[in-house]
């Protein structure tokens, strides 16, 4: 690997990967804050926060950051999880000075203005409203609020309409002053990249990010449980299942990726050949494994008629409890093959290898060697699979519905 690694006097650690062959870059500032961090009553400022941070700096308004990327034919943009916050770029490499500066900007000289947030707050509402009317969507935060209820994990990353509300200019200052350090951040640069140069555009333009340890967020506390929502104007159910699962840096991590991609990880996977292709009870059918810093979830969403709901849940059961019996070499091959492939062409993208590179800095503090991760892949067993499979599916259970009819 061609990853050279540099930090900062304040703690920020500069990542950089060349990839040869490539005229573009990507590049941006992945922050170890996210909506877990949050108390109720501030539920949403983490992505109030990143929506702000493009609304104008003291150098440059809103259209004046949107008109200077794309000048350049660069692309600007962001995102907010639970576990952290990102603002990244990709541009050409001749123009990634001007990428660097412009994230460093809207991160350090965001000003916040009460006009500005009175817009950016209704364009949030709305957004939230549209998550409301995307019941494949709205399902996996009732899931995850199921899961972990009355704590910051089980909180929507959007907020509600009431807190998003009630967000001010403090609010914001008060939140990037306090989460967003140097120690919890890392800058991540690959393709057409000199890390020479970027490390010292970066010491110039995040010499002034604070160097303070972040608070921590709450610890997850995994309950699980039931829970309808009712909404009789939707002509499908749409069902989340799962289980607490592990955390990161758990031993079992690819275990667990396997399973999922067993289990509902393509047209082969046994949830889509028995329930769609076999009964044609759902249109669409699959699995997931999210995992966190401290713990986890393992789930099976699935889009219903009402009227199947009633035969889909016992089918969808028999598939998890026939699972550790009858699992198959053949199936654990074609999984670990699906598994490395998509590694492999996440590294074919500098967009893909960035996100890649920064969530191992934050996750384990390392890049991770792609030959390794193959190998640890390969090292999962048959009996690694019915044994880890096993004990997943008997642990308590957290099961969701949105639509025309409750479980």
């Amino acid at each position: 690997m061609s990853i050279h690694i540099s930090t900062l006097s304040n703690g920020l650690q500069i990542v950089t990967e060349k990839l040869e062959g490539v005229q573009t870059a990507a590049l941006g500032l992945w922050v170890g804050s996210g909506s877990r961090i949050e108390t109720a009553p501030k539920n949403g400022i983490a992505h109030f926060l990143e929506h702000m941070a493009f609304k104008g700096t003291k150098a440059r308004t809103a259209l004046q950051i949107a008109e200077e990327i794309e000048n350049v034919g660069g692309h600007l943009n962001a995102y907010t999880s639970r576990e952290n916050t990102a603002y990244y770029a990709r541009v050409l490499g001749q123009d990634t000075g001007l990428a660097l500066e412009i994230i460093g900007d809207i991160l350090q000289n965001s000003t916040f203005a009460e006009d500005e947030i009175a817009r950016e707050r209704d364009v949030i509402l709305q957004e939230i409203g549209q998550a409301y009317d995307t019941p494949d969507d709205i399902i996996f935060d009732y899931f995850q609020e199921t899961a972990f209820p009355n704590q910051s994990l089980g909180r929507p990353v959007l907020g509600s309409a009431e807190t998003v509300s009630a967000i001010g200019p403090e609010d914001l200052f008060d939140h990037i002053q306090n989460n967003y350090s140097a120690k919890n951040s890392v800058f991540v640069a690959t393709g057409a990249i000199n890390h020479d140069e970027i490390v010292s555009q970066c010491e110039s333009i995040f010499e002034r990010l604070p160097g303070h340890t972040p608070q921590a967020f709450e610890q997850a506390l995994y309950q699980g449980g039931t829970c309808s929502n009712l909404r009789p104007e939707l002509e499908q159910v749409h069902l989340v299942m799962g289980f607490e699962s592990i955390p990161y840096d758990h031993p079992d991590y690819y275990a667990y990726s396997l399973i999922s991609s067993l289990l509902g990880g393509g047209m082969s996977s046994r949830l889509f050949q028995e329930v769609r292709e076999k009964r044609g009870l759902v249109y669409s059918v699959y699995s997931f494994f999210s995992p966190f810093t401290d713990t986890g979830l393992f789930g099976i969403y699935a889009g219903t008629g009402a009227h199947q709901l009633e035969e889909l849940r016992p089918v969808v059961d028999d598939v998890l409890e026939d699972f550790s019996k009858t699992v198959s070499q053949k199936e654990l091959d074609r999984s670990k093959a699906q598994l490395k492939t998509g590694l492999m062409m996440a590294l074919e993208s500098t967009s893909g290898r960035c996100e890649q590179l920064a969530q191992q800095m934050l996750i384990y503090g390392r890049p991770l060697d792609p030959e390794d991760i193959i190998s640890k892949v390969e090292a999962v067993t048959l009996e690694d699979i019915k044994m880890t499979s096993q004990d997943l599916f008997a642990r308590p259970r957290t099961t969701t519905t949105v639509g025309p009819c409750e479980i």
